[in-house]
């Protein structure tokens, strides 16, 4: 069993744990789907995740989106946002990164699909007072794998008590924002 077998074994674990209504993973037909729309393909791992463990409905707090669907999910979320940035003087939203997750007031986890690793991004929108939207972006984990394992843990910045801890690590600035902001138009 592989390090990512074992992680996925556990998220299996705790997704059902948490979740009795967890829906179904998608088919290889849906993903192709949703890639195709998205114009690359999802993370290794990402990908996985909607393959073998759920159509989201598990994960930190609010939960994994869905990753197609009329509604909120991966691929409305990312393909609104990227038109948004297509037009926009200053683009708010890479390629490459899906949003799977809302945090609520217009914060979303993201995941940037072409590191190799997967790393996850935090867009919280209070910090845009003009001009660029790179301040807007933060580093959340430097893999998708280390992100999930710190949700199991309970040891994210995004647990209920982590604000009453000293060893739970903020979110900083994302170095590569402006860059692949400038790059997103």
């Amino acid at each position: 069993m592989t390090d990512t077998d074992d992680l996925l074994r556990r998220i299996a674990t705790r997704a059902a744990a948490d979740n009795e209504d967890l829906p179904a993973p998608v088919s290889a037909e849906h993903l192709i789907q949703a890639e195709a729309r998205l114009g690359f393909a999802l993370h290794p791992l990402l990908a996985r995740l909607y393959r073998e463990i759920a159509d989201g409905g598990f994960g930190p707090d609010y939960q994994l989106l869905p990753l197609l669907g009329p509604g909120e999910s991966v691929v409305t979320e990312f393909l609104a946002r990227r038109a948004a940035s297509a037009t926009a003087e200053h683009p708010e939203w890479p390629d490459g990164i899906v949003p799977i997750l809302s945090w609520g007031c217009g914060m979303y986890a993201g995941v940037d699909c072409l590191d190799e690793d997967g790393q996850v991004l935090l867009f919280e929108p209070n910090p845009y007072s003009g001009g660029s939207w790179a301040p807007c972006w933060f580093l959340d984990s430097t893999g998708l794998a280390t992100w999930l394992d710190t949700w199991l843990a309970g040891t994210g910045w995004f647990e209920e008590d982590a604000a009453d801890r000293d060893d739970v690590p903020e979110p900083q600035p994302w170095p590569q924002a402006t860059d692949r902001l400038a790059s997103a138009a």
